[in-house]
């Protein structure tokens, strides 16, 4: 039994557009052939996000899993709403870091993890127009640190 997880899609925005606080692992409930097409690499988690609805259960919307070419009738929806798995604690103390001081939660990426489909999904906070700016020229600063210290 291998350890190894292997990276399906990631939300190379996400960093970018927010700071990224506490991170968590999910389960993500999975139908017909979604597994095959995840595993194809045919996901794109760049548009989603995550719901917390009123019986404390935690949905992803617009996550788009293409649907799989070999596939029948159990080929689904590419953008329904699915169910995350997490522990009722944690959807809990999200749901209050959402509702008292302003985060969200998006997906960082889908990876498979001992053969299971997992989602890592971040508490996160809005990065405003200069937050973004600081962290270029921030990124670019250190490039040119590491570039002078090559030659």
């Amino acid at each position: 039994m291998s350890n190894k997880q292997a990276n399906l899609a990631t939300n190379r925005r996400a960093r970018h557009d927010y700071f990224i606080e506490d991170k968590y692992e999910a389960g993500i409930e999975l139908k017909g052939t979604e597994v095959k097409s995840l595993r194809k690499g045919q996901a794109n988690i760049a548009e989603a996000y995550c719901r917390i609805t009123d019986q404390m259960e935690m949905y992803i919307e617009g996550m788009h899993i293409s649907p799989y070419e070999q596939g029948n009738i159990q080929n689904k929806d590419p953008l329904r709403s699915r169910k995350l798995l997490l522990h009722k604690r944690e959807i809990e103390r999200l749901a209050r870091a959402v509702q008292q001081q302003g985060y969200t939660i998006i997906p960082l990426r889908v990876y498979l993890n001992r053969g299971l489909v997992k989602l890592e999904i971040a508490k996160a906070k809005g990065k405003q127009r200069h937050d973004k700016r600081q962290s270029i020229a921030k990124r670019d600063a250190e490039r040119r640190m590491q570039q002078a210290m090559r030659r």
